[in-house]
């Protein structure tokens, strides 16, 4: 088995989600969960088929962000991964709607951080074991950090 290292190619730090399902109707199920969610949505989706013709499928709504997707999925080639590129909105808004579509069985992650995937690949193919999402923590906040994640998430609307 060799371990690798792929990092997220993400130009423009749109935020993603990257997760694992387990079938071909994937494609279409996330696509109508996100545009169910998200009336307007602009995203780009790809997901890695593990069997059969073992294609890379593609869908959305924003040609940039389909290509993005898909060169990333061509990037990673890990059996039924998949990974969703999103436009003016936040995983917040759809990564429940995502973990409840019957076909995805995990989420590694949802960020716009800069994420390295960690592979493993045998004779068989690759899989993901995990992700590192951004950078380490660099210590313990203060109240007067507190504060400001407080006013942070009033002032864009999260929190009243």
């Amino acid at each position: 088995m060799e371990l690798s290292l792929v990092q997220i190619e993400n130009p423009k730090s749109f935020n993603f989600i990257l997760g694992m399902s387990h079938f071909i109707k994937t494609v279409e199920d996330v696509h109508e969960a996100v545009i169910n969610t998200v009336p307007g949505a602009k995203f780009g989706l790809a997901f890695c088929e593990a069997s059969d013709v073992c294609l890379i499928r593609t869908s959305g709504t924003d040609p940039e962000l389909v290509a993005l997707a898909q060169n990333n999925a061509q990037a990673l080639s890990a059996g039924h991964s998949f990974i969703l590129f999103m436009r003016d909105m936040f995983p917040i808004n759809i990564v429940n709607t995502i973990q409840n579509v019957p076909e995805v069985v995990r989420l590694f992650c949802a960020t716009a951080n800069p994420v390295q995937v960690i592979l493993a690949q045998t004779k068989q193919g690759r899989g993901i074991l995990g992700v590192i999402d951004g950078y380490a923590s660099k210590g313990v906040e203060s109240d007067e950090d507190k504060e400001k994640r407080t006013k942070f998430l009033r002032m864009i609307g999260y929190k009243f």
